[in-house]
């Protein structure tokens, strides 16, 4: 009730969410982006996506997936949350005489800030982390506002190694999320399974609650 009243969902709008099973997988998302002491610290973001409004072919490719997101830019909001805004596809940003380009680049209202969205058609690696620290780098020093806060990065992937992202983001000092996506609905069932066993975690760990 409290993400519909935020987030101002239609009927149509509040149908999909219920449908993808949007509350769950927002409540298991285990990543909070904010720093602690942030004003907005308690946002989060989700881990995993549903983009099954994009209908991509077979053997698509990283191009086919982001004309596809901005084909389909309303869906993609209503998934990632409406405070954000579309700032560029392939956004240039100049490091020196060379041109870089940023795949998606959005702007958070409640974080005041910028947000890059890194699009892999395969599962996270390493190396994707490095290549989203120079962009948040280069928008920082650049384009970032004196009244915005340091941008953040969102490398979306189709899958992930847990333990491999927690070594890779154990130095890492950007405010990165790695979060995975999903090109169908996820069964609504398991998402309500797995959240029950969640709570039951929490629980057990504490007793006075």
């Amino acid at each position: 009730m409290d993400l519909c009243v935020r987030e101002r969902y239609s009927t149509r709008e509040l149908e999909r969410q219920l449908k993808s099973g949007y509350y769950e997988r927002y409540m298991l998302s285990p990543q909070k982006i904010v720093p602690i002491g942030h004003p907005h610290e308690n946002v989060r973001m989700l881990d995993r996506y549903v983009l099954e409004f994009l209908d991509l072919p077979d053997g698509y490719s990283e191009s086919d997936l982001k004309h596809g997101i901005v084909r389909n830019l309303r869906d993609f909001i209503l998934e990632i949350g409406k405070d954000f805004t579309f700032v560029g596809e392939e956004y240039r940003v100049q490091v020196g005489i060379s041109d870089f380009y940023v795949d998606l680049l959005f702007y958070h209202r409640s974080l005041s800030c910028l947000v890059a969205f890194e699009l892999k058609i395969d599962k996270f690696r390493p190396e994707y982390l490095g290549k989203m620290n120079f962009y948040l780098e280069a928008l920082d020093r650049e384009y970032r506002r004196l009244n915005e806060n340091p941008s953040i990065g969102v490398i979306l992937c189709t899958s992930k190694e847990d333990e491999v992202v927690e070594y890779a983001m154990s130095r890492n000092l950007s405010p990165t999320m790695i979060a995975e996506y999903e090109l169908k609905l996820i069964d609504k069932k398991l998402l309500e399974r797995k959240l029950s066993e969640f709570k039951e975690l929490l629980s057990d760990s504490d007793p006075g609650q």
